[in-house]
């Protein structure tokens, strides 16, 4: 049961509601339906119209940079190694696709290179920075190597060293910082996320859409030039409150459904 506080936040945020849709970025891909982090759930996002796809990246022991939500294996393959612990030849044999459906069964983790040669002109790539400081030289590593547009990737992380090292090496393209602003309903604590947002460098603010701030605290940060995102909303009526908070941007496990549902009055 949602507290009183938050679903009077929530109910603020629709009294702003838009009429016009949000931009939709598909999380981990199009994961409702196709194995998240993976070439068949980026495809899929493309297939149902998504606007962007986010994707998850680590560092391996010999310096590739792989597309991977979790620390481990375990989760998704069964298996108790961790990510960063592990070398390329032995990850690029790991089936990553065989625990959400037969129908997927074989599929392999991609990398970074991997993911960029499906990226669509025009659509938008969230690359989420799981690592350290130490990742961001071999991923413009591989940017360069892509000739990757600038418009098109923008890094997010929760870690706020990690955004500016981001902004320090790779200026031209995009950062926003994460975060799930738990404890914001305390005024100091609000006061906080915005020092530390501020002081990250980055042009964008992506947050967890069951933060309890108000429509108002959302809307003071775009007002500072911030491009606003919320995460992560499969549900019609969620993502309609967080059009009315402002946002941007929401990311969404069924982009397709998601859009559809938004296209019909509520």
């Amino acid at each position: 049961m949602k507290s009183i506080l938050t679903t009077g936040i929530l109910l603020a945020c629709a009294m702003f509601a838009s009429a016009q849709n949000p931009r939709l970025v598909a999380h981990r891909g199009a994961s409702h339906k196709a194995p998240e982090n993976t070439i068949s759930s980026f495809k899929l996002a493309w297939e149902e119209n998504a606007d962007g796809i986010e994707g998850d990246f680590y560092l391996t022991t010999d310096g590739e940079v792989v597309c991977f939500h979790d620390k481990d294996l375990k989760r998704i393959a069964g298996i108790d190694r961790k990510i960063k612990e592990m070398s390329w030849k032995e990850l690029s044999t790991v089936d990553v696709g065989a625990w959400k459906s037969a129908d997927y069964q074989g599929e392999k983790m991609p990398r970074l290179a991997d993911v960029l040669d499906v990226l669509k002109p025009g659509k938008l790539f969230y690359l989420e920075i799981k690592d350290g400081p130490e990742i961001v030289a071999p991923i413009a590593k591989i940017l360069a190597e892509k000739k990757a547009d600038p418009k098109q990737v923008i890094f997010i992380a929760f870690d706020a060293d990690v955004v500016r090292e981001c902004r320090k090496q790779l200026p031209q393209f995009q950062a926003h910082w994460l975060s799930s602003l738990k404890g914001a309903d305390e005024p100091a604590k609000a006061n906080e996320y915005l020092q530390q947002l501020e002081k990250t460098g980055a042009q964008g603010f992506q947050f967890d859409w069951h933060a309890p701030v108000s429509a108002e605290w959302l809307k003071a940060i775009k007002g500072k030039g911030y491009t606003l995102t919320s995460w992560t909303v499969d549900n019609v009526d969620d993502a309609r409150r967080m059009i009315g908070c402002g946002v941007d941007f929401i990311t969404t496990n069924r982009p397709g459904e998601l859009r559809k549902e938004l296209s019909n009055p509520g």
